[in-house]
């Protein structure tokens, strides 16, 4: 089983959405025995909280499911648990390595780094864009799936 994480700032809005967004698409190719998917955050603002309203309204409209949750942080010890973990933005990597320590399985990615146009997932929290975080979330996914199923023969 494939363990990823997702990670974010706060946990309630990016994440989360990647979170469920790459459930649904390894859900429709018959993939969700493969993988174990979560998300958290870097820091400890959202904690408890549930997902943003433009998250859950966006996931809605694009008729993929989730359920309720709590943001949580992400912990030292889930560098060991997981076997990728995925920021959505420069200062989340730089962050996750202050939490988890230095990267010495090379487990610690930026989502997009796994499309043809790596690049940060802009903070619809401060940008108030759902469609362009979805759209570049969707893009980050479809290329970690490809990824894995490459590496992993799946």
């Amino acid at each position: 089983m494939i363990k990823i994480m997702f990670v974010c700032l706060g946990n309630i809005c990016r994440s989360p959405m990647a979170e469920f967004v790459f459930k649904d698409m390894v859900k429709k190719q018959g993939l969700d025995k493969e993988f174990y998917i979560k998300s958290s955050a870097t820091s400890y603002e959202e904690i408890g909280n549930d997902i943003h309203y433009g998250t859950r309204d966006k996931l809605i409209q694009k008729g993929i499911s989730f359920e309720r949750r709590k943001a949580t942080r992400l912990k030292p010890e889930d560098y060991k648990k997981y076997d990728y973990i995925i920021g959505m933005e420069d200062s989340n990597i730089r962050n996750i390595k202050r939490i988890v320590g230095e990267d010495v399985d090379s487990k610690i990615y930026k989502l997009l780094d796994f499309s043809k146009n790596p690049r940060d997932i802009a903070d619809p929290w401060y940008t108030g864009n759902f469609e362009v975080t979805y759209n570049d979330i969707v893009e980050g996914c479809v290329g970690l799936l490809e990824f894995l199923k490459d590496k992993y023969s799946i």
